[in-house]
Parts: structure tokens; sequence; C-alpha cells
């Protein structure tokens, strides 16, 4: 296959989930279904800590852009699949590829940082009840979301830009819904050695040091609550933690799950169904297991829905 010039402007095909049209018709319909929970889910939770004033507090805070950044991961793939399946035509420019496949990474990579930072907020309230305030104070909560997004903005540019250093063949067909950028680093001609080596270096490091950090609190967090002598402050305190442990394990467990059957299994259009289970499915069950697990989210989200009806 010839190299293409690179002011040749690309053309990518998204090849999707599948070739067959009835099961595209399928696709489609759970598709859009998972988009809308997943939106409107979402938008509920933010929506109830919005008017809530006594959910004005750091955890809350942290859900209300965990719950935005799901919402937009999901607005940044699922949109594009369903029109190319409706209007039969997979083709992205190269800098829509380039662009999606950066928000995507931004948005993987904050949602792993913000889990962090949320079982550190859970540290702090469960060991140190006493010095919450002072520690997890508005300002300090601000420059934690702001540094996990600038760090999760400049990995995304890096991996961009090191992708426009490669050469293109003419076959760049990706078998997957959405341009991943290890997937589109697949279809270069020229040397990727080095981008692959980045993506696992950077991942290693950006997603394990968050992971460390939630062992690590969760460690903590349980060898304090065991020395409770009050069964009711246990129960609190392992009721608080439960969402977010339950959102971590379904957040890393899928999404190592898809790391190593990309490396068992040969077919790219299996680890793009794979994949599904950390890009489209933590976003849509974080709601319902927040929504679910959390007696104040449960109260808010009441509040919320009489008002919307209400003025119906």
């Amino acid at each position: 296959m010839d190299i293409e010039n690179k002011s040749v402007t690309f053309i990518f095909l998204l090849r999707g989930l599948t070739d067959d049209r009835e099961l595209e018709s399928l696709i489609f319909g759970l598709f859009l279904g998972m988009y809308l929970i997943t939106v409107f889910g979402n938008i509920l939770i933010m929506l109830a800590i919005y008017c809530d004033s006594h959910l004005h507090t750091p955890m809350y805070l942290f859900l209300c852009h965990l719950s935005f950044n799901d919402m937009y991961l999901v607005s940044i793939t699922v949109p594009k699949m369903l029109v190319n399946i409706q209007t039969q035509d997979q083709r992205i420019t190269y800098a829509g590829c380039l662009s999606q496949g950066f928000f995507v990474a931004v948005c993987i990579l904050f949602e792993c940082f913000l889990l962090g930072i949320m079982a550190y907020d859970r540290y702090v309230a469960i060991c140190y009840p006493l010095r919450y305030t002072a520690l997890m104070n508005s300002c300090f909560c601000i420059i934690l979301v702001l540094i996990s997004l600038f760090i999760s903005i400049v990995n995304g540019l890096l991996h961009s830009l090191m992708i426009l250093n490669l050469s293109f063949c003419s076959d760049l067909e990706i078998f997957h819904f959405f341009c991943e950028i290890a997937q589109v680093i697949k279809l270069a001609c020229s040397d990727d050695l080095i981008n692959n080596i980045l993506i696992f270096v950077t991942a290693s490091i950006f997603a394990g040091i968050p992971l460390f950090g939630i062992i690590f609190s969760y460690i903590r967090i349980l060898s304090t609550v065991l020395k409770m002598p009050s069964s009711e402050g246990k129960y609190k305190a392992f009721s608080t933690c439960g969402s977010h442990l339950f959102v971590v394990c379904l957040f890393y467990g899928t999404g190592f799950g898809v790391y190593i059957t990309s490396d068992v299994i040969d077919s790219p259009r299996e680890t793009a169904v794979a994949s599904v289970m950390y890009s489209i499915v933590p976003p849509m069950m974080n709601p319902f297991i927040y929504s679910l697990r959390n007696r104040d989210i449960k109260e808010a989200l009441k509040k919320v829905i009489v008002k919307i009806t209400s003025l119906l």
C-alpha cells in the first residue's frame, strides 16, 4: 500500500460493531436508548445537586463533575455512530477522527482522576472528620478538579500531536464505533513504536496513580471503620462509600477487561464490542448506582422530578 502525502485530506471509515444491516437496526435502537438514559440520568443527578443546598458539599461537587464528564463522553461517540448507521455513511475526516480521539482520551483520564479524588474525599471524611471542612475546602476542591482536567487535556494533546507525525496508508478502515487513539495508530504505515510506548507509559502512570490512591484510601477507610464501636456508624460509613466503590469497580474492571481481551482476541471488531463496557456502560449505570444507594440523592431527585412534572 502506498503512503499518502501528509497534505492529502484523509478520510477514515468507522466500520462500527457489525456489517449486518439487520443487526445494525437493533444496535441503533439499543445505543439510542442507552444514550438517552445516560444523558437524562446524569442531567437529573446534576439538577438534584444544583437545586438542593444540602448537597453543596465536596462529595457532591465531584459527583456533579463526574456526571457531566460521563454525559460528555457518550455524546462524543454515540451520536456519530447513530448518524453513521442511519445514513449508511461511515466516513469521518482526519481532523474529525483526531478530535474525537482527543476528547475521548481527555474524558477517560478525567474520569480516573475524579474517581481518585472522590476516594480521597471519603478518606478524609471518615478518617479525619473533625478536620474535613478545613482540608476539603471549596478552593482546594476546585484546584483538584482543574489540575486533573489540565493533566487530562495535556495527555490528550500529547497523543494527538504524536499521531500528526505518522504517515497513513490508503486502507483507513477503523473497525470500531469511534476513533480510539490506539486503533488509529494501528493504521499507520510509519513506525509507531514511540506512540505505543507513550500510550502504555501514560496509561500506566495517569490511570495507575488514581487507582493506587483509591486502594490506599479504602484500606485506611476499612481500618478506621472496623475500629468504630457503633454498628450504626459502621453502616453509615460503608453506605457513603458503597456507591463510589461500585462505580470504581465497574469502570476499572471493564477497562482492564478490555485491555486484557484486546491482547487475547485478534479480532478488532470483538475488541470494539468489548470497549462498549468501559465507554458506554459505566456512564449509563452511574446515575442508577448513586441514586439507588444514596438517600440524599434519592430525596433530591424526588424534589426535582416533582418540580419538573408540575411544570408540564
